[in-house]
């Protein structure tokens, strides 16, 4: 086999959640919290080629490229058992009515997998029975989609350099055989492409724009998927879990997020909406979760808190549905010294602070969200048995989640309900909702040796990130971000300080004073 004749060490690779780099989202860098397949990507300038050796019958080794039309039946030979053809760049688009090709239209990356991954009514799809094996699939895809579109990046824009207007002036009139490669900076990666820097740059002064015309946002609700929806159960294949299907948990979800939105802007729960933005992640946890913050036109005011967000056990007798809902959703936890393991320990402390105090009544505070009211059992709060590591604590208001009552009634999943009232809280949460995709610090030892190389800084890719980019143009799974209404952004400079976008052979043009 070729493998036997290529020489490879055992290399064992090892995340480091807790080197971040300066400036960087912290959570952006979380380690895992399931187990999953994903896919490590180097970022670096030089990306190593993602070919695949075959050794032909006469012992020849040949390299396929994963553009290549039978990459995914060399590779995948389970899934394409009789060696059908995948991807390549040369699949015409054809036109639904006529069933004959369109001109000079091809079939993108991402409409092809898009194309293999839907449910269709009597197609048996082999696809979506492999379980892991899918999971595999739809990481390597994904990573072969963003290769497609950077590799269009690199192969179809102009070279273009950005200066500024005054400046490029002034190297042309002091210099007359300038070398337009020595001025102003490479122009490689636009706002357009999903998750760039740029491209979160712009959402997060987007979300700092209605701050400033709107004042403060007043709620910060996340609403996480629930994997016992009965709209994921019924849809299952026999033998399968919500976690064999995220092309499925991502369909759902999105409904459901739609709905929350329609509740929220046309339903008018909370009253009328000023704006809105979310943003949806997965964050290395195997289940979308939305961050969505709301500015209404009558600001909530304290003595309104209670009104809208609890923090408390509900009662079993007189609302059954939602105690159910709480005490199964939004009990975080237990935590510390009943479950020191808890993903959420950090150094001995729970990292979301749990236990809270309990309170007779709310109290808002100047550092963050509001002191929620959480009465002790004397006061007439409620208490619960729950089993934790096999064994059952009582748990009180302390460790519940702030949560809507309504929300949670018409959703039963994790839906956290927080009211926004300082400068502080709304800058991180700016911030948060628009932190970008996640990543992970690196090193790796081989043959067992603690000898590390250099830490490395890798795009972490998961299944659900292929259902994202095959439908993020208005399609069928998830729109990572929405925000209403729509900013529209204004170059803002000082006379003559327009940014200039030129090419090697216009910039003498571009610098003519108009």
């Amino acid at each position: 086999m070729a493998k036997d004749r290529v020489t490879s060490d055992n290399y064992k690779v090892v995340i480091h959640p807790d080197r971040v780099p300066r400036g960087e989202h912290e959570r952006r860098f979380n380690a895992p919290t399931t187990n999953e397949i994903a896919a490590l990507v180097v970022s670096s300038e030089q990306t190593a080629s993602r070919d695949i050796v075959i050794q032909a019958h006469d012992d020849r080794l040949t390299r396929v490229p994963d553009t290549h039309r039978f990459y995914d039946a060399l590779e995948y030979p389970i899934i394409f058992w009789k060696g059908q053809e995948g991807y390549s760049f040369d699949i015409p688009q054809t036109n639904p009515v006529t069933k004959q090709p369109i001109p000079n239209k091809k079939v993108s990356c991402k409409d092809f997998y898009a194309y293999h991954m839907m449910v269709r009514r009597n197609d048996f799809n082999l696809l979506l029975r492999c379980r892991l094996l899918l999971l595999q699939f739809l990481v390597d895809m994904y990573v072969k989609v963003e290769s497609e579109r950077l590799r269009f990046i690199a192969l179809n824009q102009t070279k273009l350099r950005a200066e500024n207007y005054i400046h490029l002036q002034d190297a042309i009139r002091n210099d007359a055989d300038l070398n337009p490669n020595n001025l102003g900076q490479m122009v490689i990666l636009p706002s357009s492409f999903v998750n760039s820097p740029r491209y979160l740059h712009e959402y997060t002064q987007d979300a700092f724009t209605y701050v400033r015309n709107y004042g403060r946002p007043d709620l910060f609700i996340t609403m996480t998927c629930n994997p016992a929806w009965p709209e994921i159960t019924t849809e299952l294949m026999p033998g399968q879990n919500s976690t064999d299907r995220h092309d499925l948990t991502a369909r759902v979800f999105k409904i459901k997020v739609q709905k929350l939105v329609a509740l929220l802007t046309k339903g008018k729960i909370f009253g009328d909406v000023k704006c809105f933005m979310y943003s949806i992640e997965w964050q290395k946890r195997g289940l979308p979760h939305v961050h969505l913050l709301l500015w209404l036109m009558e600001k909530l005011r304290p003595n309104q808190i209670d009104e809208v967000i609890s923090a408390e056990i509900p009662n079993p007798e007189t609302d059954r549905k939602l105690y159910d809902t709480v005490t199964k959703n939004m009990i975080h936890g237990p935590c510390g010294a009943l479950n020191s393991s808890s993903p959420c320990m950090k150094e001995g402390k729970c990292t979301k602070k749990y236990p809270r105090a309990l309170l007779k009544d709310t109290q808002t505070n100047d550092k963050g969200y509001p002191l929620y009211r959480r009465r002790a059992p004397e006061d007439g709060g409620r208490t619960i048995i729950q089993k934790t590591r096999g064994h059952e604590v009582l748990v009180d208001n302390r460790w519940i989640v702030p949560y809507s009552p309504l929300l949670s009634k018409i959703f039963n999943c994790h839906i956290n309900v927080e009211f926004c009232n300082t400068v502080q809280a709304i800058k991180y949460i700016c911030k948060y909702i628009n932190k970008g995709s996640d990543q992970a610090i690196l090193t790796s030892d081989s043959k067992g040796m603690l000898m590390l190389t250099r830490e490395m800084r890798c795009k972490h890719f998961e299944p659900v990130d292929m259902l994202v980019a095959t439908k993020q143009r208005g399609g069928s799974w998830v729109c990572l971000c929405m925000r209403y209404p729509a900013v529209t952004h204004l170059a803002v400079h000082l006379p003559n300080g327009e940014r200039i976008y030129f090419t090697e052979n216009n910039f003498r043009e571009n610098g003519r004073t108009t």
